[in-house]
């Protein structure tokens, strides 16, 4: 069983960087695509970026060109680095992973969130 573990969460200036971590227990990482997700206060949960088992990135529009997404297999952990933070960008971001189809016959099915930490954005 994989744990995720959030952290880098915390205040900052409009304008500023933060880096989230997102670290797995477990040795089944690599077969896994791993996103992230952002809730705000009074909205629903939404997708930010993912990377998949192969490192192909995907992005939602309010992000491009000012989140990096990226993996570190050998150390079980994804990474989101946020530039150029806004004032909406503020919300609990969570990290996610999900087998990766090209696995799942391999190494069976796996769905689990982490528990979230929360980012805030002073404007």
């Amino acid at each position: 069983q994989v744990q995720l573990v959030e952290s880098g969460g915390g205040l900052v200036q409009a304008g500023g960087s933060l880096r989230l971590s997102c670290a797995a227990s477990g040795s089944t990482f690599s077969f896994n695509d791993m996103d992230w997700y952002r809730q705000a206060p009074g909205k629903q949960r939404e997708f930010v970026a993912r990377v998949d088992s192969a490192g192909k990135t995907d992005y939602a529009d309010s992000v491009k060109g000012r989140f990096a997404i990226s993996r570190d297999n050998a150390k079980a952990t994804v990474y989101l680095q946020m530039n150029n933070l806004k004032a909406e960008d503020t919300a609990v971001y969570y990290c996610h992973a999900r087998r990766s189809p090209v696995f799942i016959k391999f190494a069976g099915e796996y769905d689990d969130w982490g528990q979230g930490t929360q980012v805030t954005v002073s404007s």
